[in-house]
């Protein structure tokens, strides 16, 4: 096989298309990963998931160090913030985790196509304008920042998520649209470190996708931590300037417009596909009305030996569900079978508290008139919440009516991310509350919260 020549050519080094292309290499296919940045990795790892975890972690240090470790006998004096060395430790991060990938291609005999790749046609791919050939072409090429019309972010007064992991200073204050995950994410951030932040959020509640119960939780929690919100709020504009940026916002359903002014505006309002300048268009490829690319159950799309994974096509545009992806596409190249069941892919916030859902909420089983049962037990009533000093939230667990199959896991606590994945295990095997309950867990820690909403499912928990 010539050096222009491979069996897998993957576009895109984000973790759908490395762990893709990692897993077609030890299946033994030679392959090949396209990526026009200077590191791999792709949005999550260069500016999106790892960064933004580096600067959650350090500004919660931050604040615990601040306001709260002196209830637990550590007192500290003359404490004071490193902004700069703060973004080293995220630069750091970034850089070991690039690294590690780049790593990892080496170990598995992964060619880096370095440059901008396009399609040219089945079973063609031209980098930079180098053309290579494959049996297999996998579009793993991510999505990019969305904006709102008369919006334009400049990254200096008006920010994407990623301007927002690189500000110089701490701003006074922040106006963030939109009250998804991204936003609240970014949003503690700057909280912790001292700035005055506002979210404009157009729905009546904030991170639409999750539990209800959690949203009303979060809202509470955040609220009280010193955040402002303003819901029902529709954002016209937000025009940059030398002394910050001012917006004009309006109820969402209409009604007298109002000024906003902050020092910086991030503008977090979703993620779109990036599917430019790849030549889908001219090779055939279909897209849907929003972009995103059409694939069958097996990931193929209307051009045949062309597949995609990720963000780029329908489904929830989370870094884990990629990764999933693109190892069941790999070894259904190699003549294996695959699934995922989408149902079962965890949704995680990463605010203080965090966040964390699998499965139905709570407003789904209703609108499919599924009856089910519910189990709640909150970390106030833990051993080991009380000695965290960390006892706001609750483990929502929903079961079958009948069966008491668990049909959805909702966590608003500490370490939800964590704590969340026991629920994914019994989920995948079709578990019900009743094996969560009767499964013998450590004491004292966190989880033991889960195994006592799951006692409650049945209307027995020991310590409420």
């Amino acid at each position: 096989m010539s050096e222009n020549k491979f069996d897998v050519i993957v576009i895109g080094s984000g973790p759908g298309g490395y762990v893709c292309a990692i897993r077609c290499a030890q299946l033994g296919l030679k392959t090949a990963c396209v990526e026009k940045r200077e590191t791999l990795g792709g949005t999550c790892l260069n500016i999106g998931c790892i960064p933004s975890k580096a600067l959650l972690q350090a500004s919660e240090k931050y604040e615990e160090a601040e306001k709260h470790l002196g209830k637990m006998g550590v007192k500290i004096s003359k404490m004071s913030l490193d902004l700069e060395a703060m973004m080293g430790h995220k630069d750091d991060v970034v850089k070991s985790n690039t690294q590690g990938i780049e790593f990892l291609f080496k170990k598995n005999k992964i060619q880096w196509l370095k440059g901008a790749g396009k399609i040219e046609g089945k079973g063609k791919v031209s980098v930079d304008g180098k053309e290579y050939s494959a049996k297999h072409i996998i579009i793993a090429t991510g999505s990019d920042v969305s904006s709102l019309p008369g919006i334009d972010i400049d990254e200096k007064n008006i920010v994407s998520s990623e301007g927002a992991l690189k500000l110089p200073k701490v701003p006074k204050s922040m106006v963030v649209i939109g009250g998804g995950y991204i936003g609240l994410e970014m949003s503690a951030v700057w909280s912790r470190l001292g700035t005055k932040v506002t979210v404009v959020e157009y729905l009546d509640r904030i991170l639409p996708g999750m539990d209800g119960e959690i949203s009303k939780e979060m809202l509470k929690i955040l609220k009280k931590s010193g955040m402002e919100f303003k819901l029902s709020t529709k954002v016209n504009s937000a025009k940059g300037g030398k002394s910050g940026a001012e917006l004009e916002i309006e109820p969402a359903k209409g009604g007298d417009t109002e000024k906003l002014k902050a020092d910086v505006v991030l503008v977090s309002v979703g993620r779109k596909a990036y599917t430019d300048k790849l030549g889908l268009k001219d090779a055939g490829v279909k897209t849907d009305d929003r972009g995103r690319i059409e694939v069958d159950g097996h990931f193929k799309t209307s051009v045949d030996g062309i597949y995609a994974i990720g963000d780029v096509i329908a489904g929830p545009m989370l870094a884990h569900k990629a990764e999933e992806e693109g190892v069941v596409l790999a070894e259904m190249l190699d003549g294996q079978s695959g699934h995922i069941d989408y149902n079962l892919v965890p949704g995680v916030v990463y605010t203080w508290p965090e966040a964390a859902q699998i499965g139905k909420t709570e407003e789904q089983l209703k609108e499919e008139g599924v009856k089910y049962k519910v189990g709640k037990f909150p970390f106030m009533a833990n051993g080991r919440a009380r000695a965290m000093n960390a006892t706001e939230g609750f483990v929502k667990i929903l079961a079958d009516e009948k069966t008491d199959k668990v049909l959805g896991v909702h966590i608003i606590g500490p370490e939800a991310g964590t704590l969340i994945h026991e629920a994914a295990v019994i989920m995948e095997f079709g578990g019900s509350a009743e094996d969560i309950a009767r499964t013998c867990h450590a004491h004292p820690t966190l989880a033991e919260v889960v195994k006592e909403a799951a006692l409650a499912v049945d209307g027995r928990p020991i310590h409420i």
